[in-house]
């Protein structure tokens, strides 16, 4: 069992800003004088770089932690294809499970630190192989789940179905983060005061829409309270 300071980061599909969020949360936390710790432990879509293959994910978690690990350690299991993991697996012959996963995560998690995140990939229920999802891995570790809602039509039925199936898990929903990806969405304030209503669990903060050129930690960091964790 994790400590409550350890969070799984989930989000309601993919490309709701996880990573985003995750590093906006580091940042909230160091700004409490908390240390820092960020894992990427399975990532599909790589780059080649100067330092071999590198996923864009795990080097951002990388930029925003204040504890130092090796890119290996951050992001254990990294497959080149940005397709869903357990398809990008079975193309380069690698079997992967949730069990192998917490470990590569719990290796990591000796580094002390005071605030710790371990970001999914995709949504909750994204398969890991042919018999595991993702979400095995966050049970296998026992940890509090933060769940990043992508604002868009449609996201109420996401974030309680999503939220509904982490209980079911025998997990606990510690907090929600609102991203707008969407800056056309309509009826905006409506949607958030409704999921307000109905997700069981603390709002962290809302992150408005971004431009590229706006998006770094530090500014969705100032949009976010960890006190409620």
């Amino acid at each position: 069992m994790l400590s409550s300071r350890h969070y799984f980061i989930a989000g309601t599909d993919t490309d709701v800003g996880k990573t985003l969020v995750a590093c906006g949360l580091l940042k909230a936390a160091e700004a409490q004088g908390l240390r820092t710790l960020a894992i990427k432990p399975i990532a599909a879509g790589a780059e080649r770089t100067a330092d071999g293959l590198r996923n864009q994910d795990a080097v951002m978690l990388m930029a925003a932690m204040t504890e130092k690990l090796p890119y290996q350690q951050v992001n254990p299991v990294l497959l080149e294809p940005p397709i869903a993991p357990h398809i990008a697996a079975e193309q380069v012959g690698k079997r992967i499970s949730a069990a192998q996963l917490a470990g590569l995560c719990r290796g990591a998690m000796m580094q002390p630190a005071d605030f710790v995140l371990v970001e999914g990939a995709g949504g909750w229920r994204v398969p890991l192989n042919r018999q595991e999802l993702l979400s095995a891995l966050a049970i296998e570790l026992q940890a509090p789940v933060i769940l990043v809602v992508g604002m868009k039509l449609g996201c109420i039925n996401h974030a309680l179905l999503t939220a509904e199936a982490i209980r079911a898990d025998g997990l606990r929903l510690a907090g929600w983060v609102a991203n707008r990806i969407d800056p056309d969405m309509a009826c905006f304030d409506e949607n958030l005061s409704s999921l307000n209503a109905m997700l069981a669990a603390p709002c962290l903060g809302v992150v408005p829409y971004l431009p590229e050129h706006e998006r770094s930690a530090d500014t969705v960091g100032a949009k976010l309270n960890i006190a409620f964790l």
